[in-house]
């Protein structure tokens, strides 16, 4: 006759913060779960479900409006951050571009500038109005 199944068990939201934190000060996984008398991998998975959702204890089953309502407002939040992220980059792209312009033509000003001679200076030609003939 097979033997049934080992009973379920559950944990509390503080014992499986203190095990994750204990996994992040460095003790061997392994060992740990031995002691603990749970499988390894369930470990990893409260690890990661308290980095995806912080300490705070996760319900079963589908979330409430309230819950889902907050989880989009924190989407669109994180997706607006993101688009103006995106934007200020995009701009601060343009406004270098802008300044290499301003500098380039700035140069070639200063160059013009350099090479007109002056016409006042001694043996200059007078300027004279042209006869209407």
């Amino acid at each position: 006759m097979p033997k049934p199944p080992p009973p379920r068990r559950s944990f509390s939201q503080a014992f499986k913060v203190k095990t994750v934190e204990r996994m992040q000060a460095g003790e061997v996984i392994s060992t740990l779960a031995r002691e603990l008398g749970v499988h390894r991998q369930l470990l990893y998975k409260w690890r990661d479900a308290i980095r995806e959702h912080g300490p705070a204890p996760r319900r079963r089953g589908r979330p409430s409006k309230a819950e889902a309502l907050a989880r989009s407002a924190e989407t669109a939040d994180r997706d607006t951050l993101e688009a103006a992220r995106r934007r200020v980059a995009e701009l601060e792209r343009k406004v270098g571009q802008q300044q290499l312009e301003l500098d380039f033509f700035q140069q070639a000003l200063r160059r013009i500038e350099a090479l007109r001679q002056p016409k006042d200076g001694l043996g200059a030609t007078a300027s004279s109005l042209r006869s209407k003939r």
